[in-house]
């Protein structure tokens, strides 16, 4: 507990807690998302941040994605090497997404 009585231990963001707040398009988005980008290879990281989700390459964590969660829309930061910018993209309808996944593959391959 902490000073003013509460449970000092906070709760586990969950990849789950995002979806919450998303319409249908942008849940469905999200959802085949995570599962290309998981199916990526198996040195893919996810980790779940208060208002984003992050995917690295490896437990040296380079990240390649971003995923920013908003109510009808996701934005994507697709970063390909440390020395290139990141690339944001808004993604409204599913196929804004298709038209990304191959960026997000390459940025998978050549991130070091």
């Amino acid at each position: 507990m902490d000073k003013s009585g509460h449970p000092s231990e906070k709760l586990p963001i969950t990849f789950e807690s995002h979806l919450g707040g998303l319409n249908d398009v942008a849940r469905n988005a999200l959802l085949d998302l995570r599962t290309y980008v998981l199916g990526l290879g198996n040195t893919v990281i996810e980790q779940i941040r208060p208002h984003r989700i992050v995917y690295a390459k490896s437990l040296t964590f380079r990240t390649f994605l971003d995923i920013r969660p908003a109510n009808d829309s996701l934005v994507i930061a697709v970063r390909k090497s440390r020395s290139e910018p990141t690339v944001e993209h808004m993604i409204r309808s599913g196929g804004d997404l298709e038209s990304i996944k191959h960026e997000i593959g390459m940025a998978y391959k050549t991130i070091e």
